[in-house]
């Protein structure tokens, strides 16, 4: 039973409790929080503290005003969702701080998935160096 419990803890998930939702949260993450960035992509991050004993929540935005058409916004959308699911393990495995997150896609070119990567592993670097000093 062991190895099972094992097994979990490094599952790759992105699972309904992980997603940040309340449009309270997201108000006063992009008013009080700070950010990091790897082009295309910018991070904002806000440590807070959640009852439902998650660590860290997080959401993808893409602009409306570069990406017209629904379908390549949901398309970038989702290559930065598997990229960050696949990712956040290494990084936030062993945290004991809340965070709110919000992924933001910067660039004005629709991306492929390998720019996509390189952008959330440097990213996330960035965050995990920024938030050790702090």
């Amino acid at each position: 039973m062991l190895t099972f419990v094992a097994i979990m803890k490094h599952r790759h998930t992105f699972n309904k409790k992980e997603k940040l939702k309340s449009k309270n949260l997201i108000d006063q993450l992009f008013i009080e929080g700070q950010s990091v960035s790897c082009y295309p992509l910018r991070l904002v991050y806000l440590p807070v503290l959640f009852e439902d004993g998650i660590t860290i929540k997080a959401s993808v935005a893409v602009s409306k005003r570069l990406f017209k058409r629904a379908v390549e916004r949901n398309n970038i959308k989702r290559l930065i969702r598997e990229s960050y699911r696949l990712n956040k393990n290494s990084y936030f495995n062993n945290s004991t701080t809340h965070y709110a997150l919000m992924i933001l896609y910067i660039g004005n070119k629709k991306p492929t998935y390998s720019t996509i990567e390189d952008a959330m592993t440097c990213v996330l670097k960035k965050l995990k160096s920024k938030v050790q000093n702090d």
